[in-house]
């Protein structure tokens, strides 16, 4: 059962920042606390220890009783665009075949990372849908996506092109019709971490342990018109369970795997 949430501000927040946290208090259908100079701790738990939604200049930060606080930023997604704006290549969008205008569902959106890479790529025409089932973690990508600023235009274009749906990914892809997106992608969060940064590790509350399903798959290949990806440890079997061909990477713990769709294929079932 997921904590119940409620959206705050800083201690000094304006006008703008309020009608902000009043309006995704009403989108998500949680409740405003003005902060007050309140402590968050105290306020977590004058709300049944609740999870807590800053919303701030710049995007937000969440805040759960006992955990370090996660506020969003593009991070490595940022170095990434960068690169790709310089039309250095990328292993995850070499693996998708992206494609300029390509339409694309990150069926675990994480921190939004690889959606920002893929909508940087993807130029002003693409659209990149992402799917978080965490109703806290969905609001704090919405508010980030909608009003983090970096230095480079481009980047920032790209972070509001990125489209938040708070709902669990087999959901989304059970709704969608026959070849309506261009790209699937997979990143479910390792059972056994590589590294575990304290960025990293708040975002461990939120993943789902389970291992994905054969029928996530079945539908993402439905829904594909180009690619379906899994991102993966090097050599893990989840590979072969579900059916992608492995594309190894020279000195790299991390693989990504492919299914490439095949219309003719398609078209006779």
């Amino acid at each position: 059962m997921e904590i119940d949430m409620i959206i705050t501000t800083g201690d000094k927040a304006g006008e703008a920042i309020i009608r902000r946290a009043e309006e995704l208090a009403s989108r998500t259908g949680s409740r405003y606390v003005p902060r007050r100079h309140t402590p968050l701790s105290k306020m977590s738990k004058l709300h049944g220890n609740a999870e807590i939604i800053v919303v701030l200049d710049g995007g937000a930060r969440l805040v759960r009783p006992g955990e370090n606080p996660l506020e969003f930023h593009p991070s490595m997604g940022f170095i990434r665009a960068k690169r790709i704006l310089k039309g250095e290549s990328d292993p995850m969008l070499d693996a998708a075949c992206m494609q300029e205008g390509d339409t694309v569902l990150d069926c675990t959106a994480g921190l939004g990372t690889d959606a920002l890479v893929f909508a940087v790529k993807g130029g002003r025409n693409t659209k990149v849908m992402a799917a978080e089932s965490s109703a806290a973690l969905a609001a704090l990508l919405s508010e980030g996506l909608a009003y983090y600023t970096s230095a480079v235009e481009e980047v920032n274009e790209a972070l509001r092109r990125v489209e938040i749906l708070n709902r669990d990914h087999l959901e989304v892809l059970r709704s969608l019709p026959d070849r309506s997106v261009d790209i699937v992608y997979f990143d479910p969060m390792f059972r056994e971490p590589l590294m575990d940064s304290s960025a990293i590790r708040p975002l461990r509350w939120f993943a789902n342990s389970e291992a994905l399903s054969k029928e996530s798959i079945q539908e993402a290949v439905r829904v594909a018109r180009k690619t379906v990806v899994l991102k993966e440890k090097r050599g893990s079997r989840e590979f072969a369970r579900l059916g992608f061909s492995e594309q190894e990477r020279a000195h790299s713990k991390i693989s990504y795997g492919v299914i490439t769709v095949d219309r003719n294929e398609q078209s006779r079932t």
